[in-house]
């Protein structure tokens, strides 16, 4: 896409892990919308077979777009209930993991069918600017974000819990025992934040390339937190990352934190805790960077939790 290169140029421009951040951001915003009205010759491209829903915040105030796409088999089974998958940054996100989804199965079932829901950003606001506020845990924003407002987070979690879930499974077959949130970089992050919070909301977490630094680690602070207070946690973690988020002499190597470090103590940290409900492992995507792990990334994790049934 052609918002993929723009993202690159102002990540290699950049020294800041806020810098790729606001490039995911800036790849989001410029990728293709999910859908649109039928167009004349010359019209926007449509995304066939897919559906935009506005499901308001009424504590925020803010309406945001939830994208839906429904598995090929949902018509012709009326009494069969599907696995959901919630992504975050749906404006890229949504139409790649919609293709990969049925790309994987073209010569038999890989990954079981799923309703894919995207989490799109509060109309209105920039990428940037939903992202940044929503999708962080405190509003200690990283070096040169200026006054950019963060740590929303929680009003955006009480929002997917009191709205934008309840409002897909009102209207959607659903399985809500097997509800998967997949976020990439601050993505990860907002998912990490729930995992440690309100467990239960989610049964998978893909936690994708995940922002583990912001605010001098403050993820570490709440997992900590959550392991005093708890004997469990109940979830399937899947974790990715590209071999490239971390310091090294390649040029695509980051200058900023040591991201692969951070999930990989992450994972010990989890494991060390003995949950009898957790199951937590990761991967580390050779010859990928922040911004181009994110496909591969999306393959793998829908492989790895939700697996076709033999």
């Amino acid at each position: 896409m052609r918002g993929s290169g723009l993202a690159a140029a102002l990540l290699a421009a950049c020294v800041l892990p806020a810098c790729a951040e606001r490039a995911d951001a800036q790849s989001a915003s410029s990728a293709t919308s999910a859908v649109a009205a039928p167009q004349a010759e010359g019209g926007p491209y449509v995304l066939k077979g897919t559906q935009v829903w506005t499901v308001p915040d009424p504590v925020s105030g803010r309406d945001y777009e939830v994208f839906v796409s429904l598995p090929a088999s949902y018509e012709a089974n009326p009494q069969r209930r599907y696995p959901v998958v919630f992504v975050t940054d749906a404006d890229y996100a949504f139409p790649i993991i919609r293709q990969v989804a049925r790309r994987v199965n073209l010569e038999g079932p890989v990954i079981e069918e799923f309703i894919l829901v995207g989490l799109s950003y509060s109309r209105g606001d920039s990428g940037v600017v939903s992202r940044n506020r929503d999708y962080t845990p405190t509003p200690n924003g990283p070096r040169g974000a200026g006054a950019a407002l963060h740590g929303q987070g929680g009003a955006y979690q009480a929002y997917l819990k009191s709205q934008a879930i309840p409002f897909v499974d009102r209207r959607f077959r659903t399985d809500p025992a097997r509800r998967v949130l997949l976020g990439h970089s601050y993505g990860g992050l907002l998912g990490a934040q729930i995992l440690f919070t309100d467990p239960t909301l989610f049964h998978a977490y893909v936690l994708g390339s995940p922002s583990f630094w912001f605010d001098k680690r403050h993820i570490m602070t709440m997992e900590a937190d959550y392991a005093r207070a708890h004997k469990d946690l109940p979830a399937d973690v899947f974790m990715y990352i590209g071999a490239y988020e971390a310091p090294g002499p390649d040029p695509r190597n980051t200058t900023g934190p040591d991201m692969v470090a951070d999930m990989r103590a992450m994972e010990r940290t989890l494991k060390s805790h003995g949950y009898p409900g957790l199951r937590v492992r990761s991967t580390v995507l050779e010859g990928e960077d922040h911004l181009t792990v994110a496909p591969v990334g999306f393959t793998r994790a829908l492989m790895a939790v939700l697996p076709a049934k033999g």
